[in-house]
């Protein structure tokens, strides 16, 4: 029987380069997505799609619930946040930011690491970001929230480090995907100027590195958070 995996924020962007490198790694895969019918082709192939705000932690126990079981989670579902900075923001930007980025990914992953633990194999891959190693201007809430899910990812690696049960982060620089619709163009050209590689990334070159830490051969590696910056991450 294949392993299955859920990816939140799969239906575009990095969840979604994501979900197709695990389905051709012979995954079987589940979407969670606000947006199910921004699929781009791939609503064939997945086992299930689900419009889920994944703040709803019981909404989200009942969707592990009936997935189950699942062995891997990519949590990939995020949203950019006030592109103002701190003494402009209002205190619904500041909170949905963190509870999509943060809270959803607690959500998500309290949610799956029961069945994880108890069969004692499980990988989780949060999708974290630069922003939270360095914060980007005018982007206060999103910084804040990444660097949160570092810490995260830092302290479950070490809570299920002898469960079978491996949990890493990725920290992308920019990423050319739909997500920078919500950032001005002046943020995009610092970001970029920040990159040694001088380019944008792209979504598959995020999923390959995702693939691999949802993978076996990841066997001794948890609670880190790798660097796919183009250069740009010096810690």
């Amino acid at each position: 029987m294949p392993r299955k995996a859920l990816v939140t924020g799969g239906a575009s962007g990095i969840g979604l380069a994501c979900a197709r490198r695990l389905m051709a790694d012979g995954l079987e895969v589940a979407i969670v997505d606000l947006r199910p019918d921004h699929l781009a082709g791939i609503a064939g192939d997945v086992t299930s799609i689900h419009e889920l705000d994944v703040v709803d932690g019981p909404a989200v126990n009942r969707l592990v619930a009936e997935l189950e079981p699942i062995d891997v989670l990519v949590n990939s579902a995020g949203v950019t946040g006030p592109n103002v900075p701190v003494w402009e923001m209002d205190d619904e930007g500041w909170a949905r930011t963190i509870a999509v980025n943060l809270t959803g990914t607690f959500n998500t992953m309290r949610a799956v690491l029961p069945g994880m633990r108890e069969r004692g194999w499980g990988r989780i891959v949060n999708i974290a970001s630069i922003a939270g190693k360095e914060g980007n201007p005018n982007l206060g809430a999103y910084s804040a929230s990444k660097a949160g899910v570092i810490g995260l990812t830092k302290s479950v690696g070490k809570e299920a480090a002898t469960d079978g049960v491996i949990v890493n982060a990725v920290a992308p620089a920019v990423i050319a995907t739909p997500i920078l619709e919500g950032v001005g163009q002046a943020t995009i050209d610092y970001m970029v100027s920040k990159i040694p590689m001088g380019r944008l990334g792209q979504s598959e070159e995020v999923a390959a590195l995702v693939s691999w830490l949802a993978s076996d051969e990841v066997s001794f590696s948890t609670g880190h958070t790798y660097d796919i910056s183009g250069g740009r991450a010096t810690y």
